[in-house]
């Protein structure tokens, strides 16, 4: 309490931050599990029984022909890993604690430590998942290449930029609306089974049906994944900017949101949880 307080420089106050941010991180990995290499195994497990779950379907439909060619496994992977890594970095987002929770009763903590650890700490558990799953199917299983590596993986940090975006958006409002934005969360994630475009791609929808899609930014992002996967694919009716564009936007108001609401910070709003 009689701690005397020395001012720090730019510098010290931005590893301050970092090491807050990094110790947060770990902290909302573990969260979900005391082993940090359970909660990862349990990842890697979802995954695996999404995969799985499409490739059966797919097959007993006989919707195999309608693929991409190339490898049908890694077609299935390119879009559950995008729509995991949505949904989960908006999970967690929405998720994390806000300026009532007693964490920052903490000095150095505060709400934008918070939501940067767990948008970090879903982005550190999925894109370990992805590359242990994809590693495991390239030795085990099948050698397979992806066309462009780099912007591939680009596109998964595109998917894992809108889910913090928007969560961020629903963040700021959940203080205010705390059912709603649980509905609307819970809507939002099961929608997108369907309206990520992970179970078919945009160049074989006729125009009625691409409307219906197209307002989806992670649509967007999952068709690009495929055309920097596959060598002979090439997304005609998506873009790269869209859904970045659309995720700069969110994240300027969902900052904006969440300033304003933190000045109203109030205990009873855990009471409303």
């Amino acid at each position: 309490m009689f701690q005397k307080v020395t001012p720090k420089s730019k510098l010290q106050s931005a590893v301050t931050i970092l090491e807050l941010i990094y110790h947060s991180t770990v902290r909302s990995i573990r969260r979900t599990h005391g082993n940090a290499l359970f909660a990862i195994f349990q990842n890697i497990l979802t995954a695996i029984i999404f995969v799985l779950a499409f490739y059966i379907m797919f097959s007993v439909l006989g919707l195999r022909g309608a693929r991409l060619r190339g490898d049908f496994l890694l077609y299935m992977m390119s879009g559950v890993f995008l729509f995991l890594t949505h949904v989960k970095a908006m999970g967690a987002v929405v998720g994390a604690e806000g300026p009532s929770s007693p964490m920052m009763q903490h000095a150095p903590m505060n709400t934008v430590i918070a939501v940067a650890s767990a948008a970090l700490g879903a982005l550190y558990i999925q894109t370990l998942s992805m590359f242990v799953i994809l590693f495991v199917y390239h030795v085990a299983v099948t050698p397979f290449e992806v066309a462009y590596p780099a912007a591939a993986f680009g596109t998964f940090l595109l998917a894992w930029f809108t889910g913090v975006a928007i969560g961020l958006v629903l963040l700021a409002i959940k203080p205010w609306f705390p059912n709603a934005v649980n509905i609307f969360t819970t809507i939002y994630q099961r929608a997108n089974m369907i309206a990520s475009g992970k179970m078919f791609v945009a160049n074989a929808l006729p125009p009625f049906m691409l409307a219906m899609f197209d307002w989806n930014p992670l649509f967007h992002a999952i068709d690009q994944c495929r055309g920097f996967t596959f060598i002979n694919y090439f997304p005609r009716n998506t873009s790269i900017e869209y859904p970045l564009i659309v995720a700069v936007v969110l994240l300027v108001i969902g900052m904006m949101g969440e300033f304003y609401t933190r000045q109203f910070a109030s205990k009873s709003w855990d009471a409303k949880r």
